[in-house]
Order: C-alpha cells, then structure tokens, then sequence
C-alpha cells in the first residue's frame, strides 16, 4: 500500500478533486465505493448546513472514507473545518490560497491535510506548516489557476525532491498512461478531476460532459478573472473572455456554476475543465475509470 493509501484509508492512491457544484455525494460515494477516496468540495458553499447535509448524505451512500477540500478564499473555510471534524471527516484538501491558517485548525481537529501546491515554494511552505502530503498541480489541471504556472511533468519531481512527505500529482492525469507517468515522476498518488466529470455518477450537465468528450488538444483555455485565471472548456462565452472582449462578471459565483455547470446554460458561466480532456472519448462508470487507471 502507497503512503497515500495509508494515509486515506482507501485501496488506492486515486483522489477525486474538488470539483465546484458538481461534487455531488453520489459521486464522491462511488470514486470512495470503487477504491478512489472521494472527495466533497466546499469553495461554493454558503452555509455550514449545506455542507454538513452534503457528508451526511455521502455516509449513507458509502461505508468507505471520503475527504472534502477547503478552499481558502471562501470565508467559512474554518467554519466548514469544524463540522467536517464533527461530522467524523478524517481528511481534507486545501486550495486557493495560503493554507497556513487552516492546516493546524484541521490538525488539531485530528483531520489529515493535503496542500494544493502550484509550485515549489509553495510546497515546501506547506510542508513547514504541518501538511501531512503535497498536491502537485501543474498547469494543465482544469478550474482555478495562478499565473505563469508549471507542467506537471516539471512539477511533480521538482516537489519530490523539495519535500519530505508523500507527494500527489494533479494536471492532465485521466487514464491509466497518466498514473503510471506521474507514479515514474515520483508521485505516490494522483488526484483527478476532469476525467470525473464525464462520469455517469457526476451530476454535471449532459452538454458539458459531451463538450469534455468533443474537445481537441486545443479545446480549454485561460480565462482571467483578475486575482486568478480558470482553465475551462473553449465555449462561446470563455471565447469572448480570453480574447478580452466580455470581462469576468458574475460567471463563477455560486448561481452562475450551478446554471451552467448543472443546468447547461452556456451563456451563465464557463466550463472548467483540464487540458486532459481532449484524451476523454467516452462517458463511462467511476468504477471503470478508477479500474482502468489503476489496472
């Protein structure tokens, strides 16, 4: 067993990323039920409730352990600690932003903390912090982006050799070529994001999946929202935005997501997603991605 398994508690070193609106329990029940350790995503949610309904209902869809990301520029990120640590949540993931604060008040709540870590720097700030593990993220991962980001392939060994503890590789992973390259470049587990919206569990609009499944190599793009960049999916809308003609707007507020992410309006907000997509041919079953990849 990797050191990441051992750490999660799952039969495979697989994590599902925090995928916005979409990380529905039903989902982040079946990446956890096939062998992955499934994650609950809190950087849209506006009320601790929400999210403790979220990890009441994954428990009664699985027996298995699931995690959930914190996301730093929400501003109940330590609020939505306490009731993942209530609620019995043994891991979770922090995101966009510092994680200093939130590392030892999840530590202390007795959760495991694994650091989104866009470079080495940031990495290695972690670590110092108390992470218990690193995600490596390089560029071509979907959703919220710094600016001038590194390739996986770059990153990933660059942290390896700047770290003590396991690190995790995210960024253009979704078939099992992808795991086996980041598991060469050092990684002791993958977490995944892109591949999971195509999945039949994921409760994602049909018109976004089948937009994963149509895109080409050129199919995502960056989109500037000011403070940060979202790689999403080349449609109308993030067309207009990379070429500058329609600013940021309200398109990444929670309503916006939910009207285009959930409900395929592509005129409310643009679709995020990975470079990775354009090697997504098929909507298939979670336990059929994860077996694929791990076989």
């Amino acid at each position: 067993m990797s050191r990441i398994s051992e750490l999660l508690g799952s039969q495979y070193p697989v994590i599902q990323g925090a995928m916005g609106v979409i990380c529905n329990p039903e989902l982040v029940a079946a990446v956890s039920d096939a062998g992955g350790f499934g994650l609950l995503a809190t950087a849209f949610a506006e009320d601790p409730q929400e999210v403790r309904d979220q990890v009441r209902k994954t428990k009664e869809l699985t027996d298995k352990p699931f995690g959930a990301n914190l996301f730093v520029m929400n501003p109940l990120a330590a609020k939505f600690a306490e009731v993942l640590a209530e609620e019995g949540v043994g891991a979770v993931t922090v995101s966009g932003g510092s994680p200093k604060e939130l590392i030892p008040l999840a530590r202390e709540q007795g959760m495991k903390v694994i650091v989104v870590a866009p470079t080495v720097g940031a990495a290695r700030g972690a670590e110092a912090a108390g992470a218990d593990a690193i995600v490596a993220e390089g560029a071509e991962s979907g959703g919220v982006q710094g600016f001038g980001g590194v390739s996986t392939i770059v990153l990933v060994p660059a942290v390896v050799d700047a770290v003590d503890v396991p690190v995790i590789a995210a960024g253009g992973i979704g078939d099992s070529r992808g795991y086996r390259a980041a598991m060469a470049l050092g990684a002791q587990g993958v977490q995944v994001g892109t591949r999971f919206i195509a999945t039949e569990e994921c409760i994602a609009n049909g018109i976004y999946k089948k937009t994963i499944v149509e895109s080409g190599e050129m199919g995502t793009g960056l989109v500037n929202m000011g403070r940060f960049q979202i790689r999403a999916l080349r449609t109308p809308l993030a067309e207009r935005m990379i070429k500058g003609e329609k600013g940021p707007g309200n398109i990444f507020t929670p309503a916006a997501l939910k009207e285009s992410w959930v409900k395929g309006n592509l005129e409310a907000g643009v679709l995020a997603a990975g470079q990775i997509s354009s090697m997504v041919h098929d909507i298939l079953s979670v336990r059929e991605v994860i077996e694929e990849m791990v076989g």
